[in-house]
């Protein structure tokens, strides 16, 4: 998912980056690397703190709102750390960040185009400790509830714990 959301970036930002005269050529994969990198940091961010709203609102409102803000943000901070004056950085994030969360999402909701597959964001995003269930987050995006019940079958899912949120 990472290598896919980075070849994502790649393909559209020749001009915000490669052809831009504020981004040197020698930081042109680094500044590719930052913009991946904040989209993912913003949507980790999103599912450590809890905000499973959030982030659903992200992937069905065609990655609008906070992750996107956070992601440029991020980027922002990113480029100025490479030495891109912070104007030309603020200018840079905003053109590409939103263009690419949109992509980002469109991929994922896509059920024609495999290179980006909900679990396997939401797999990426949650690292390999398992603290969530994705059957009951997954169950969120496509409707499908059946794992709504939790492990033990007590009602106690996230979906339960979320019921009527997305209505």
């Amino acid at each position: 998912m990472i290598e896919n959301l980075k070849q994502l970036v790649t393909e559209n930002v020749q001009d915000a980056i490669v052809n831009n005269s504020a981004v040197p050529n020698e930081q042109n994969d680094a500044a590719i690397e930052a913009a991946s990198g904040s989209i993912i940091d913003a949507l980790k961010e999103k599912l450590s703190s809890g905000d499973i709203g959030g982030l659903v609102d992200t992937f069905k409102n065609g990655g609008t709102g906070s992750v996107v803000d956070q992601a440029s943000s991020g980027f922002t901070e990113k480029l100025a750390g490479l030495g891109i004056n912070m104007e030309s950085a603020k200018s840079i994030a905003a053109s590409i960040i939103p263009t690419i969360m949109e992509k980002f999402v469109n991929k994922t909701n896509d059920p024609n185009d495999n290179s980006f597959n909900i679990k396997d964001v939401l797999g990426n995003l949650a690292g390999p400790d398992g603290k969530f269930d994705l059957s009951d987050i997954t169950g969120m995006f496509t409707g499908n509830n059946d794992g709504a019940t939790g492990a033990e079958g007590k009602g106690d899912g996230i979906v339960d714990k979320l019921k009527g949120l997305f209505n």
